[in-house]
């Protein structure tokens, strides 16, 4: 069984460190969903309220009763939950048709079968032009954090592949020719984490933190 570190918890959530590559939701086909996974761990079933994608890691909220995943889910939807994420990227974003280290991108993503608006912001923390091993590319490589305005499936991968900066190892999304280069820098996995979440608790804003995770790309200080 998967370990899935709790964050927080109180009567009504508890706020798990999802690890890359662990589905979220069972179903046909998928071996060891994290709802199925945790659920048998603490002995009662858990609900869950968002989602991350598979190869996503990071701070996911799931719920102990229906009523409360009911609450969350209302709480998620109406911007009382703030995420944020880190992701490394390759080449520069462009924000309004030239390349920028900060700002916001909006744009519409396709989810759930509807196409919806979207809206991220973002802003470069470190840049670095790394050299591929065994060939004379090299590729720059932005870590980025991003705060999210809406929560569309994809949203992140798919906006930042269409303004010019698609996440590292993203195979779905991003730049599959590029990726295969990548893999000589040890950059295997999706490089995409929620790594901080502000909730409502107890009428007062709780921040939640956690590290970036081992298979992200180490930029030097």
């Amino acid at each position: 069984m998967k370990d899935f570190p709790i964050i927080f918890e109180n009567d009504e959530i508890l706020v798990i460190n999802k690890p890359c590559g662990t589905p979220v939701q069972g179903g046909k086909g998928i071996a060891h969903p994290l709802d199925e996974e945790l659920s048998a761990r603490l002995g009662y079933r858990i609900h869950l309220v968002h989602r991350l994608d598979k190869e996503t890691s990071g701070l996911l909220i799931v719920a102990k009763n229906p009523a409360a995943a009911s609450k969350w889910t209302t709480l998620i939807g109406t911007k009382e939950v703030k995420k944020e994420y880190m992701c490394v990227c390759c080449g520069e974003v462009i924000c309004n048709g030239k390349p920028s280290r900060k700002g916001k991108l909006v744009s519409k993503v396709e989810a759930h079968g509807r196409v919806q608006d979207a809206e991220l912001f973002f802003d470069v923390v470190k840049s670095v032009e790394a050299e591929i091993p065994e060939t004379e590319s090299r590729v720059k490589l932005n870590l980025v954090h991003i705060v999210l305005g809406t929560g569309r499936m994809h949203q992140i991968r798919i906006q930042m592949a269409k303004n010019g900066a698609p996440l590292a190892a993203d195979d779905q999304h991003g730049n599959f020719k590029l990726n295969k280069l990548l893999r000589k820098l040890g950059i295997k996995k999706l490089q995409l984490a929620c790594v901080r979440l502000t909730i409502p608790v107890n009428g007062k804003e709780k921040v939640l933190q956690v590290d970036l995770p081992e298979h992200f790309y180490k930029f030097s200080d």
